[in-house]
């Protein structure tokens, strides 16, 4: 991964992340980002070969920073609603302004390496969750009845979820309905 030392490279990440989260991916170009980001297109093509390989690091680097956030939290020693509430609250400033046009672009026009990309570090995080809610339902902060790969299954599957436009619909964000999905998810798990 590419270290984030230099200040050209920042107003990239800045203003590339800023513009796809409020217009999706595909519609933004290479000028509109340098233009912004006040650099050239020559700094640009310093850093990135192409707008892809932008919006892998970007994706990557918001999935590594999340994930660093994700571990402090569950590796603190506050009580285990409390690290759920922290999760959300990550959650939250994750998919803050993110708009219905990133998504679609995502779900729709994501070519097949990006996507991989983007599964290969779902299934890494799936995977880090899945054990911290096997010990937290050992330790009986998770209810005992519950299957702890039906929680990945259902976390796996929340995107499927989110691809529903009708569910769309109901909200009037992309970050409404993901919020009221992770609410509905985690404190449904919670013991009574």
């Amino acid at each position: 991964m590419k270290s984030i030392d230099d200040q050209k490279l920042k107003e990239i990440l800045i203003v590339a992340k800023k513009l796809f989260w409020k217009h999706g991916f595909k519609r933004i170009t290479i000028e509109e980002i340098c233009k912004e980001a006040k650099v050239s297109k020559m700094t640009f093509y310093k850093h990135f070969k192409n707008k892809k390989e932008l919006v892998e690091f970007i994706i990557n680097n918001i999935t590594d920073k999340a994930m660093q956030k994700y571990r402090k939290i569950m590796d603190s020693d506050i009580p285990f609603p409390e690290k759920i509430k922290k999760t959300i609250d990550l959650k939250m400033e994750a998919t803050k302004d993110i708009s219905n046009e990133f998504i679609n672009d995502y779900i729709r026009y994501a070519d097949p390496e990006t996507l991989a990309l983007y599964e290969k570090a779902k299934h890494e995080a799936m995977c880090s969750i899945l054990s911290d809610y096997v010990e937290a339902q050992k330790r009986g902060d998770i209810r005992k009845n519950i299957n702890p790969k039906f929680i990945l299954y259902f976390l796996n599957n929340l995107q499927e979820i989110v691809k529903d436009e009708q569910l769309g619909k109901l909200y009037d964000a992309p970050q409404d309905m993901i919020m009221e999905l992770t609410n509905f998810f985690f404190y449904g798990i919670l013991p009574r």
